[in-house]
């Protein structure tokens, strides 16, 4: 199993981490030819600008679009935004889920706040709910097309979807200790 982390800013050695620790030797990935002969990919949360930009000027942009057509890949809170087609202002975007994303939509850091999600599609996930860490964290204001929702907070907003083998948290699943959603992602990159 080859998965990447795009390693262009944010909190991609948490990622790095958390996949040693479930037996996947991931790799990190800041140019185009670092994508060949992945099975996934992880795109972590950080600045989904600075994300953006970082992948124009490297290139990456067309390359990611076209590894998004066939392989899996995961975006975490600023990664959710750079997957989506739509973050309701001008910014480099994937264009690879069919969501609109809000940026910061729960307010700035002071704001930021940590619940338990029942997830029953993850293993265990109805008797032991997922921990979320948000964090400046985004929404997912709405899916359309082929996305569903994964998952809602109590107030009914959408912290996560998925469109075929991409997959979109508003929160940040490697800030914590509990590993199914990285499990829950290597699956998805067999699928």
């Amino acid at each position: 199993m080859n998965i990447g982390i795009l390693a262009l800013q944010g909190d991609f050695l948490e990622h790095f981490v958390i996949m040693q620790s479930i037996g996947v030797v991931p790799s990190l990935v800041r140019l185009p030819k670092e994508l060949e002969n992945l099975d996934g990919l992880i795109i972590p949360g950080g600045e989904s600008t600075t994300i953006g930009k970082l992948a124009v000027a490297y290139h990456l942009i067309e390359p990611l679009r076209e590894f998004g057509k066939e392989h899996a890949i995961w975006g975490t809170c600023a990664g959710a935004i750079f997957l989506s087609k739509d973050a309701m202002r001008d910014q480099p975007l994937l264009n690879l889920m069919d969501i609109q994303v809000e940026r910061n939509a729960f307010g700035r850091q002071v704001d930021s706040f940590e619940i338990d999600l029942p997830a029953p599609f993850l293993e265990r996930g109805e008797e032991h709910p997922f921990h979320a860490v948000f964090i400046r964290a985004p929404i997912i204001k709405s899916v359309s097309g082929e996305a569903s929702v994964l998952l809602t907070i109590p107030d009914g907003r959408i912290v996560a979807a998925q469109q075929g083998k991409c997959l979109a948290t508003s929160f940040h699943p490697e800030l914590t200790s509990d590993t199914r959603f990285h499990q829950y992602f290597v699956e998805l990159t067999k699928s």
